[in-house]
């Protein structure tokens, strides 16, 4: 057969044929088309352009990119990609079919013209069993993609790795085919103990539907026992077997012969050799290039979509630090809604980051254990996504943000050297590969290090990407990308707003509010996916900082309150009442555990213990302040040694709530103390100090005080002296404190020195009179 494409842009070309142009054509011998892309073909010069003026505009129009022929018509294109696991099983036929009718569906319903890119995939370790393809399964998927049930589409067959067996026949019936550099194709045969007719006309079939590799090279492909000629022709490259070779002679002039498969030796292509051959349209590394390739930004290139217009969504809350227990909560819970039937996950984060470890489970967990063609994931950011939390949003389907929401940059935790090695090398299976985007932004969220550069083609100086060296040289034609500026600085983590995060390809949208988010999905009348409820805007309002400072206010007046006037217990409640609110939401909140509750107790019974057993203010008081003061700052954060910027300004933060509490206590207990004994409601239950003349009498009773009679007199200790205390002289017990010695309860003392209403004490040594 000898065939030349002659259609452009997305629709299927037309071809002249042996049936149709009466030319003769051997049925053994394959023309190419010289294909840059999809639709678009080199022609090489030769005389039989001067047939006519048809025959030229029909290869100008050979030169129209995907797209020309949408763009015709006012329609754009929408891409998806669809993972075919290998080998070729019966549900994958049905899932096949399934995802392809839904997507043309949807495309009619967007007004677009849908390009359906099927990737081959061998599961790792199992390249044996994938090439054990089923002949029948493979050919009805085939049949299938090259029918008419999919004319309205551009099918696109995507080979990252090399496939064996009959899945070669899916790529044989695709209008493009794209492969990675170094994948072969081939050994179609490979499982057959025989190779038989049927199977040959069913390869023939396929491969003269497309003309994207001549019939004669797919036979070559699948029966090793065929040797095929490649043979250079004043017109172009033609394909054939030695028995086709004399025919092609009756009708070209042949240049030269060669042997592209040799008799007994397996029929194999790399990709670059294909791309020479022009039997593919262009290579491509990842989804990324392929998305350029095809003429489609990367967001419009949707991997494995899941096509339910009827969402069963659930809500699924990621706050505070992350932590095993928080990714086992939120594993637990995807797990359970998938189970009930949940097609539709929100991932809300919320958090600074905290563990690497867990962060790469979770991320790991969302893109491999979850089948996006019957799942979609999505991370909702409203506030931050920091540091190693960013990692669990880009491994979602989708990444929506509110416009100053954060992502990525320092967080609250710092990591070592060998932890973001591992990092990088997960995040380029889970990110990159997995989820169609770039792996350099994501890694240089993790590494400081990293030094990323906004890079445009050559060809395209208005698209760029963002790649480190390394992920540069990884392109298929890294001289064809031009290096510019860096976009990170050398020592900081890699962070974004939501504004700018759709310039670097990390966001999918960007939205004000939760409502606007379940409109853009078209979720605004579903029950289950309910926002934040009452008890979460409750935490996050008593863990902001001003009400955060107002409980803690209030609490030390209320306890202050308590002590100045025991017995009444309305001030020791409402006091606990408030640092249990406090430690409420700062335990819900991810920032406290056990330590920093058990820490501000034990400061609570300390300073109770020197005000009610052991007079003066010694270790106990000291002690017992500072460990609630202690209690409050880790309460308020997750680590205890500030490491970066980030962590820094949240240990800031804590001490201003600290300095705000103390101010605000000062200055309320001031006011009240003033207002409370001329208030109606409490006045008879707080003593007014005295004023005017009945102060001054006071004043003079106290200045006359007078112990100056005592020094020498032999008294008895009734609280133990550290250094302060209390001792029994006669009938008067009064407060005495030592120069430094600790004497004990019931013990003699001799007054020493008496100074105003200070008594100095020293213990009594025995027979001393």
């Amino acid at each position: 057969m000898v065939g030349r494409r002659v259609a452009a842009g997305a629709e299927r070309g037309l071809w002249c044929g042996r049936d149709e142009c009466g030319r003769g054509c051997d049925p053994m011998v394959g023309t190419v088309d010289k294909s840059d892309g999809i639709g678009r073909s080199r022609l090489r010069f030769s005389p039989w352009w001067l047939a006519g003026p048809v025959f030229l505009a029909v290869a100008w129009w050979s030169f129209s990119p995907l797209g020309a022929g949408a763009e015709a018509d006012g329609l754009k294109h929408v891409g998806w990609v669809l993972r075919i696991e290998l080998p070729i099983k019966d549900q994958t036929l049905d899932r096949l079919r399934r995802f392809a009718l839904r997507a043309v569906e949807k495309a009619r319903a967007q007004g677009k013209r849908p390009v359906l890119v099927f990737e081959l995939v061998v599961p790792p370790g199992q390249e044996e069993a994938a090439a054990a393809s089923d002949f029948g399964r493979s050919y009805d998927a085939a049949n299938f993609i090259s029918g008419p049930r999919l004319s309205e589409a551009t099918t696109v067959a995507y080979v990252p790795q090399s496939i064996r067996g009959h899945a070669v026949l899916l790529v044989l019936a695709c209008d493009e085919i794209v492969m990675a550099p170094n994948a072969q194709i081939g050994l179609a045969g490979a499982a057959e103990k025989t190779i038989g007719p049927v199977m040959e006309a069913g390869y023939k079939e396929i491969a003269e539907r497309r003309k994207r590799i001549p019939a004669a090279v797919a036979l070559g492909l699948l029966d090793p026992r065929r040797k095929v000629l490649e043979v250079e022709t004043e017109v172009s490259p033609e394909y054939v077997t030695p028995e086709g070779l004399e025919a092609l002679r009756k009708q070209r002039t042949i240049i030269s012969t060669k042997v592209l498969f040799e008799a007994g030796q397996p029929g194999q292509l790399t990709g670059r050799e294909a791309r020479q051959r022009d039997f593919i349209s262009f290579m491509a590394s990842d989804y990324r290039d392929l998305a350029r390739q095809l003429g489609l930004p990367p967001e419009a290139l949707e991997v494995d979509p899941a096509f339910s217009e009827d969402y069963r969504a659930v809500r699924v809350p990621l706050k505070g630090p992350i932590t095993s227990k928080a990714v086992r909560k939120a594993q637990r819970m995807i797990e359970d809604s998938v189970r009930d039937g949940a097609n539709f996950i929100c991932l809300a984060i919320d958090s600074p980051g905290g563990s690497l470890e867990d962060s790469l489970q979770l991320a790991s967990f969302l893109a491999y254990d979850l089948d996006p063609s019957e799942v979609r994931t999505v991370a909702y950011v409203k506030s931050e996504a920091r540091a190693d939390a960013a990692i669990v949003a880009l491994a979602c389907d989708h990444v929506v943000l509110h416009p100053l929401a954060v992502l990525g940059g320092e967080g609250d935790a710092v990591f070592d050297r060998r932890d973001i090695e591992e990092a990088r090398r997960a995040i380029r299976q889970a990110i990159g590969q997995r989820k169609a985007r770039s792996w350099s932004l994501p890694s240089a969220m993790i590494d400081p290090d990293l030094e990323v550069y906004r890079c445009t083609r050559v060809d395209e100086p208005g698209y760029a990407e963002y790649f480190c060296d390394e992920e540069l040289a990884e392109q298929i034609e890294p001289d064809q990308w031009k290096r510019g500026p860096a976009v990170t600085v050398p020592g900081k983590p890699f962070e974004v707003t939501g504004q700018e995060a759709t310039e670097y390809w990390l966001a999918t949208h960007v939205v004000d509010s939760f409502m606007a988010f379940k409109e853009r999905y078209g979720l605004e009348n579903d029950p289950a996916l309910l926002g934040p409820s009452w008890a979460d805007e409750l935490i996050d309002a008593l863990a902001s900082g001003k009400l955060a400072v107002i409980l803690l206010v209030i609490g030390v007046v209320a306890a202050y309150a308590e002590l100045q006037a025991p017995g009444i217990g309305v001030g020791g409640f409402v006091a606990t009442i408030c640092f249990l609110l406090f430690f409420w939401s700062r335990f819900l909140g991810g920032t406290a555990g056990w330590l920093e509750v058990l820490l501000f107790a034990a400061g609570v019974v300390c300073l109770l213990l020197e005000v009610f057993v052991i007079p003066g203010f010694g270790i106990f008081g000291v002690g017992g302040a500072i460990l609630v003061l202690v209690s409050i700052v880790l309460a308020s954060q997750t680590f205890v040694r500030p490491q970066n910027e980030y962590q820094w300004e949240q240990f800031q933060n804590s001490l201003l709530v600290l300095l705000a509490t103390a101010v605000g206590s000062l200055v309320v207990g001031v006011l009240l103390n003033r207002w409370l004994p001329k208030a109606p409601l409490v006045s008879g239950m707080v003593l007014r100090p005295p004023e005017g003349e009945e102060a001054e009498r006071q004043r003079q009773r106290e200045s006359l005080v007078d112990y100056s009679h005592l020094v020498g007199q032999r008294g008895t200790t009734t609280t133990p002296l550290l250094p302060s205390g209390k001792a029994m002289f006669g009938d008067q017990l009064l407060d005495v404190i030592t120069d430094g010695d600790l004497i004990p309860r019931d013990h003699e003392v001799v007054v020493v020195e008496v100074h105003g209403n200070k008594i100095l004490v020293r213990a009594a040594e025995e027979g001393e009179a």
